[in-house]
């Protein structure tokens, strides 16, 4: 077979992708957000083509959706969409803290402590986004030693799913100077990991999620009683 077209580079639509992603997930643009073409291609000072195509894209891994007369927007998801996003997770994530823990090395849980304490010199200083940065990467670690590559990915898109929702609740905690849930469990999951202990870093996986659940299912509460 002889092909007779030439591939079109996508180094550009990367960057294009890379730059919507990031503002998606910093929360500079939040859910709702219309992702109008003309507009995005003129702010990266690109072609509209590049920024169909990392609209598409964004689509496929689900931070953005189309909604009728409005076009590609952020996606948003329910309060009953999140508490499912979730349950997955405390599945997927218990199970990859067990198997990281049997598998990390120490020089892993070194790098898993220096992340925490960049979290914890971000939480000092108030800043959510470098908060959450520094969470993900710690679990990364962790969740990179069970081994499983398609267990990590999963992971990392169920964060990208639910980073609008990570934000707000960040703040919230950031707020409330005598909640200590943004670097409680993390501590703890070094301890597990330091000490090889599977069950230990699933239970505390465990009861993280679950905490985090169950103040979405509050807040849903307090709006359905509304």
């Amino acid at each position: 077979m002889v092909i007779s077209q030439r591939a079109e580079p996508t180094l550009l639509t990367d960057q294009v992708y890379s730059m919507i992603r990031a503002a998606i997930l910093s929360g500079d643009l939040p859910s709702g957000s219309r992702l109008k073409v003309r507009d995005l291609a003129e702010q990266v000072g690109t072609s509209v083509m590049p920024v169909r195509e990392a609209i598409r894209r964004l689509e496929e891994i689900g931070l953005a959706e189309r909604e009728p007369h409005k076009g590609a927007v952020v996606k948003t998801l329910t309060f009953e969409e999140l508490i499912h996003v979730y349950d997955v997770r405390r599945l997927l994530e218990t199970e990859a803290a067990r198997l990281g823990s049997e598998n990390v090395s120490s020089e892993d849980c070194d790098r898993m402590q220096a992340e925490y304490d960049l979290m914890r010199k971000a939480i000092d200083e108030r800043q959510v986004i470098p908060t959450l940065d520094h969470d993900e990467a710690m679990l990364a670690i962790l969740y990179q030693a069970a081994g499983n590559p398609v267990l990590l990915q999963m992971i990392r898109s169920l964060w990208q799913q639910c980073r609008a929702y990570k934000i707000v609740g960040a703040q919230g905690s950031l707020d409330n100077g005598n909640d200590d849930s943004l670097w409680r469990y993390q501590q703890d999951l070094i301890t597990a990991a330091r000490n090889s202990d599977p069950a230990a870093a699933a239970a505390v996986n465990s009861a993280s999620l679950l905490d985090a659940s169950e103040r979405i299912k509050a807040r849903l509460a307090d709006q359905s009683s509304a």
